[in-house]
């Protein structure tokens, strides 16, 4: 299926031509498009000239900093209006491995949604200490028990998504512009009935450049989780008081 894998960068300079030359031994047939938020450390422009010198690789500049979110669905309106069948995020930063990325594209052909999970059996996370591991198991434990999904890595960011998948879904209704992008994403993609699999990866913490995880973004996801979760519930019950309705009527 015609791939893309979608980067987006912010001051990712030195991390970014490393991934680029591991995705692209790994994953050739892959397309690459970096979605870049006017990074500047130059990210862009050196993007440009990577970009013009290999045919598969393509730059989406932004205005500025906006936020994972918004990158990504920058990145997925471009593909989608591209025809591309199969939409991969992964990190800059090398935390994805892109030498995992064909288990990804492999589990995809039979799934609406693939996450690359750390926390199911066979994935690991590599120099994190422990309170980034408890935070993080914590976070998609949470996520999960609120929103009644079975996904054991709900905030993960290496995907792949059907273009089918992406084109159900509002992407212009969509306002969560940090990691709870993905938990956004998981729910309204499981919400559908659309079938979700997890593969395990071997996460491994950033190398180079600062880590974009802040208080604001941690409080951002948790309040929207929590929001969803409560608004899911009241759903439900609405429906059960309205069939008990209904059933009476009759």
């Amino acid at each position: 299926m015609r791939t893309v894998t979608i980067i987006p960068t912010y001051n990712e300079r030195v991390s970014l031509p490393l991934t680029l030359g591991r995705l692209r031994d790994a994953v050739p047939d892959s397309d690459v498009l970096v979605v870049d938020d006017n990074s500047p450390d130059g990210t862009g422009k050196l993007a440009d000239d990577i970009a013009a010198q290999d045919a598969a690789v393509h730059v989406l500049h932004r205005q500025g900093k906006e936020g994972l979110g918004a990158a990504y669905i920058a990145g997925f309106r471009w593909a989608l209006e591209r025809g591309y069948e199969v939409l991969v995020e992964m990190d800059a930063d090398g935390s994805h491995r892109p030498e995992e990325l064909p288990a990804l594209l492999e589990a995809v052909k039979d799934a609406h949604l693939v996450i690359g999970s750390r926390w199911v059996p066979g994935g690991s996370v590599v120099n994190w200490p422990a309170h980034r591991k408890l935070l993080s198991r914590a976070g998609s434990l949470y996520s999960r028990t609120m929103l009644g999904l079975p996904v054991r890595d709900i905030t993960a960011g290496y995907r792949a998504f059907r273009s089918e998948t992406l084109r159900s879904i509002d992407l212009g209704s969509i306002e969560s512009v940090g990691y709870g992008f993905q938990v956004d994403m998981t729910f309204r993609v499981a919400s559908q009935g659309m079938r979700i699999v997890e593969v395990p990866i071997t996460f491994v913490e950033r190398e180079y450049g600062d880590s974009k995880m802040s208080g604001n973004i941690v409080f951002e996801a948790m309040a929207n989780v929590t929001r969803w979760g409560l608004s899911a519930r009241l759903a439900a019950i609405q429906r059960a008081f309205q069939r008990r309705s209904n059933a009476n009527v009759k």
